[in-house]
């Protein structure tokens, strides 16, 4: 069957291409993507290229489909599989397979390694070891987007379990944020700072006590605080404050002492900036736990780490790239209990938009970028809907679905963009 998709072929070479899927065998499943929410990572593997380390050497003879955080129903089950998946099921897919035990490369995953499957296509294929690894995974809400976005909220699920803090005179490290801490998560507000807000303020089993939130831009800092709001998070049992640091004379005695001159036990660095990962190294607490989350473009990146704090207030540091099939199963369960990660979504696109989209992503503001395969369309911030709807009157009904919940991506308006355009 003919499919579409934004194939990479090497350093900025990503071209949209149509071209013919072969029939599925026996243990693997043909499936139509809906949506797929661009992520960073993957404007990194596009002007790698082959440098890559999930990008296979001879891309630009067998190119690979790219996109990673996608979601969509399925269309075809190979026998192997018809009596654990059926035709039409929704499903999400965790892109970090399970190396050790897969029968595939060392660091293979789609979005970066296949030709027939990723993110940002109308139809792929999903190959044995996707299934083999319990990496295929049933989505059961309503809608779409939600099961797309279960990658990233995944990666700061993930990012919270890595962390671990230590017992005195004990070699047990006991990992967890620390129940009831204290918790900063500096440069906080970008999409996926705005996923771990999220979480943090919905987990069911633990939480801090204190959560400070920092950036250096009011307009998102404001923004965020009107989506994860001091109010719900009282109600929860955390004293959330979201500080501009822009603001500050010296960040860091100024973030200490909002914690009453202490440290923190659990700081989280969203941002791949020297002076930040600094920052988060010395507001930690005795133990402190600082877990370095942005992954940095360039190979070299480094920064000054206080290693007196190390040998003598047991301070650590842990970097998480991605979450795991646990990680993302979480994600999909707390969406069911009615978390809605709506908030990170800032812009809506159709397949035609994706080169443009991810070979420019740094310099796009906001957060995510939602694209919906089968439609074309510009990619569009939700802030311009009203605009667009004076001469569209399809954008208007955007804009009011998207205004009737504050703003956000939803539900009404997933399904009348697909019925639509």
């Amino acid at each position: 069957m003919k499919a579409k998709a934004v194939r990479l072929y090497g350093k900025q070479d990503l071209r949209l291409e149509s071209y013919e899927l072969p029939a599925i065998k026996d243990d693997e499943i043909l499936a139509k993507v809906i949506c797929d929410s661009l992520c960073m990572s993957s404007y990194k593997a596009a002007n790698q290229g082959p440098d890559h380390k999930r990008v296979p050497d001879n891309v630009s003879e067998n190119p690979v489909i790219i996109g990673h955080e996608f979601a969509g129903e399925l269309v075809e089950v190979g026998s192997h599989w018809a009596s654990q998946f059926k035709v039409g099921d929704k499903f999400s897919i965790q892109p970090a397979l399970n190396y050790e035990q897969g029968p595939v490369g060392v660091l293979s995953a789609p979005g970066y390694s296949y030709r027939y499957i990723g993110g940002d296509a109308t139809y792929v294929i999903i190959p044995r070891e996707v299934m083999e690894l319990g990496c295929l995974l049933p989505f059961k809400g309503e809608g779409y987007y939600p099961a797309s976005l279960s990658e990233p909220l995944s990666c700061v699920i993930g990012a919270m379990h890595a962390c671990y803090h230590i017992t005195p005179g004990c070699y047990v490290h006991n990992m967890e944020i620390k129940a009831d801490g204290k918790m900063a998560i500096l440069a906080g507000v970008g999409p996926m700072g705005l996923a771990a807000i999220n979480y943090v303020l919905h987990r069911e089993d633990r939480h801090p006590s204190l959560l400070v939130v920092t950036d250096m831009d009011q307009a998102r800092l404001d923004r965020a605080a009107s989506l994860y709001t001091v109010e719900f998070a009282a109600s929860r049992g955390i004293d959330l404050k979201y500080v501009n640091t822009g603001k500050m004379e010296n960040p860091v005695e100024e973030l200490k002492a909002i914690n009453g001159g202490n440290g923190y036990d659990d700081v989280f660095c969203f941002a791949p900036v020297r002076a930040v990962a600094e920052q988060a190294d010395a507001i930690l607490g005795f133990d402190g736990c600082l877990n370095f989350f942005a992954g940095p473009g360039k190979p070299d990146f480094s920064a000054m780490f206080n290693f007196y704090n190390v040998h003598y207030a047991y301070t650590h540091v842990v970097g998480t790239s991605g979450g795991n099939t646990d990680d993302m199963k979480e994600a999909l369960h707390l969406m069911g209990k009615g978390m809605d990660p709506a908030g990170l979504v800032t812009h809506i696109g159709g397949l035609n938009a994706v080169i443009d989209a991810t070979l420019n992503l740094p310099s796009i503001p906001g957060g995510k970028k939602l694209i919906y395969n089968h439609i074309e369309m510009p990619l569009t911030p939700i802030t311009e809907f009203a605009a667009l709807g004076a001469s569209d009157p399809r954008f208007a009904e955007l804009d009011r679905l998207c205004k009737a919940h504050m703003g956000l991506w939803n539900l009404e308006a997933e399904k009348y963009l697909l019925a639509n355009f």
